[in-house]
């Protein structure tokens, strides 16, 4: 079951299309888990159309040409050239691209389905690999841990969001399965551990830090989750 879900404000942003790519893919791929914020997605998709709609028709009354945009004539043939093609296309059903880690074979969810993916870089029993955004100081990447593994407690210097896609993982603040949407700050300091392994969408903007042990030498382990 799904407990962490995005905000409101996260959807509605979302929804109006003011999202980094990295964080609206995020999004739509839990909406693709979670029928919650599906259904909370299109109430907010059809009360902005509302709104743009009146929006649009307050426009119209005010301006008098625009019943002057198309004659009679005019309309006709748009509908005729719209109406007069036979030709029928016929919708075909995306395959489902996957994706191996470790010898576990994992279906991308839509979203990712067309987004080149980087090199697999492997650390002890992580594996990460890149998405191809091009956003800069923002990072998304899918995170692979093996059963029995984890990453140092850490905390952040900017946003960490994850995305949980398969498997489940835990840490001080609760466990977290499939579907599951957690964003943290600079108020959060965490050790995830997993006990059977997981794969996790991630986006940070930020490389992490570590709060115990020797930070020059867990630094780089930091910049490779980065």
């Amino acid at each position: 079951m799904i407990k962490y879900h995005p905000s409101h404000e996260l959807l509605d942003t979302f929804v109006t299309g003011q999202l980094p790519a990295s964080f609206s893919a995020a999004i739509a791929m839990h909406t693709e888990l979670c029928e919650i914020c599906r259904n909370k997605v299109a109430q907010l998709e059809s009360t902005h159309a509302t709104s743009t709609f009146i929006s649009s028709a307050a426009d119209e009354e005010s301006d008098l040409t625009a019943d002057m945009l198309f004659n009679d004539w005019e309309i006709d043939s748009l509908i005729c050239s719209i109406t007069g093609n036979d030709e029928i296309i016929h919708a075909t059903a995306a395959v489902p691209q996957a994706i191996s880690f470790n010898h576990t074979e994992y279906l991308l969810p839509r979203a990712l389905q067309h987004i080149a993916l980087g090199k697999q870089l492997n650390v002890g029993k992580l594996t990460r690999s890149r998405l191809d955004l091009n956003e800069g100081a923002i990072h998304a990447s899918l995170l692979h841990i093996q059963a029995g593994g984890s990453i140092p407690n850490h905390t952040h210097k900017g946003t960490e969001l994850t995305l949980l896609l398969e498997g489940s993982f835990e840490d001080e603040m609760g466990t977290y399965n499939k579907g599951d949407f957690i964003v943290l700050n600079n108020k959060h300091t965490h050790s995830p551990t997993t006990q059977q392994g997981c794969l996790c969408y991630t986006v940070v903007d930020s490389p992490l830090t570590f709060t115990d042990g020797i930070a020059k030498i867990l630094n780089p382990l930091g910049n490779f989750i980065y």
